[in-house]
């Protein structure tokens, strides 16, 4: 069974940076468009970053600028370099794929001091 496996979040003082990486389980799924999401308590997922099948990247607009989506095919992943955090980055972070149903990984915490 294919899943995403998450990881490279932590605590960072504001200003800093941290880099994600959302690995795929099996190469059949390598390329496809990857999301990543961002949830708090309490609310729903936000809408981080995009990279399609292709390369074309999109940003949710609090983000635009400080935040990098890219792939590595031959590593079977996709990151989130992430710089100039501020303290309403935190949360957990969520890669997903569409692959008929939503496919959604462990997700990793993301704690950025004030």
């Amino acid at each position: 069974q294919v899943h995403l496996d998450e990881s490279g979040g932590g605590l960072v003082q504001a200003g800093g940076s941290l880099r994600l990486s959302c690995t795929y389980s099996e190469r059949t799924v390598n390329g496809h468009a990857t999301d990543w999401f961002r949830q708090v308590p309490g609310k729903g997922r936000e809408h981080v970053a995009t990279i399609t099948r292709n390369g074309f990247t999109m940003y949710g607009d609090s983000v635009k600028g400080r935040f990098t989506i890219s792939r590595d095919n031959a590593k079977n992943t996709v990151y989130l370099q992430m710089n100039d955090l501020k303290p309403e980055d935190t949360a957990i972070y969520y890669c997903h794929i569409w692959i008929g149903n939503d496919l959604w990984g462990q997700g990793t915490q993301v704690t950025v001091s004030s």
